[in-house]
């Protein structure tokens, strides 16, 4: 990933309405060659709906969004021999076989005859399915289906892979062969990937990752800086008793700055570790547990928005 080439995508302003609801504010941001970009934020920060955007489904409702060079609002058709997109719900045709599948995804870009037997035959070799190409889709596993669906984004050899929450319902082996897929595709032929997710770990393998809340861009960076900012050790409290009346205990008696998130009471402190004997004996009675721990993308996410991932 070079800063110095131009950006595979760039948004200007980006906004975007559902009546009264605003999906996305100004957003403003840039992807480059070669990177593996997250989109991170819960349900309603609007990364779905940038995706739907990037994928041409729904064009900009104000500002600009553009792909390769290409305006989203007005040369879709453009842009559309240069990106593949493995959607969150399935779109395989279950009574067809993988390699069929295939076979009607090329015919849809115009492929055909040996070229496209090729690279169906190179894709499923990729994603372990070769000698599961004639079996009915079916028939097989999440975790499998999912290596068909990526076959079939990366088929037309795509600039630009867009891939909406690529994970869900994965269970851990299956993921880490996604991710295996995904790094090897970037080796070989160079291909952009941008992703929608909530998942930290997903986040985290990602070049860059953009912190979206309510519509806004509230942090992007790569993920050491985006924690470099938390500063200090991450220290959580859980209490039998009113996780506010602890915050502000920990206020008087310590002056520390601290935040409720759920039923936790949070802060940061250079070497936490240290700190946690003090922090008991001031605070007698009212602290059930005490976690210390390294930043975290979900602590960079509590930074800049005041609350969990997962609280929407």
């Amino acid at each position: 990933m070079s800063e110095s080439l131009a950006p595979i995508v760039q948004t200007e302003k980006l906004t975007h309405t559902y009546g009264l609801r605003v999906a996305l504010h100004e957003l403003t941001l840039s992807i480059f060659p070669g990177e593996a970009f997250a989109l991170l934020g819960p349900n309603g920060s609007g990364k779905t709906t940038l995706f739907r955007i990037l994928t041409t489904l729904i064009p900009p409702a104000d500002g600009v969004a553009r792909v390769l060079g290409y305006d989203l609002a007005t040369q879709r058709e453009q842009v559309r021999p240069f990106i593949g997109v493995v959607f969150q719900n399935p779109s395989l045709d279950k009574q067809l076989t993988a390699e069929e599948n295939l076979i009607y995804h090329g015919h849809l870009y115009g492929l055909r005859g040996r070229e496209l037997r090729n690279r169906i035959k190179l894709l499923l070799e990729r994603v372990d399915l070769a000698d599961r190409a004639r079996e009915i889709v079916n028939t097989f596993s999440g975790g499998m289906r999912r290596r068909v669906e990526l076959a079939k984004g990366l088929l037309i050899r795509p600039r630009l892979l867009l891939l909406d929450e690529p994970s869900t319902g994965l269970d851990p082996i299956a993921r880490s062969d996604l991710w295996k897929y995904l790094d090897q595709s970037r080796r070989e032929t160079g291909v952009t990937i941008v992703m929608t997710t909530h998942l930290m770990d997903e986040a985290d393998r990602c070049d860059r990752v953009a912190i979206l809340d309510h519509g806004k861009l509230v942090a992007c960076d790569t993920p050491e800086n985006l924690k470099a900012r938390v500063g200090g050790d991450v220290i959580t409290l859980t209490t039998r008793g009113d996780p506010e009346a602890l915050r502000k205990l920990l206020h008087e008696k310590l002056d520390i700055p601290a935040e409720v998130v759920g039923s936790a009471v949070r802060f940061e402190r250079a070497a936490g570790h240290q700190f946690v004997p003090e922090l008991i004996e001031s605070l007698p009675g009212m602290v059930e547990s005490v976690q210390v721990g390294k930043p975290t993308l979900e602590d960079v996410f509590i930074n800049a928005t005041g609350h969990r991932l997962t609280d929407d």
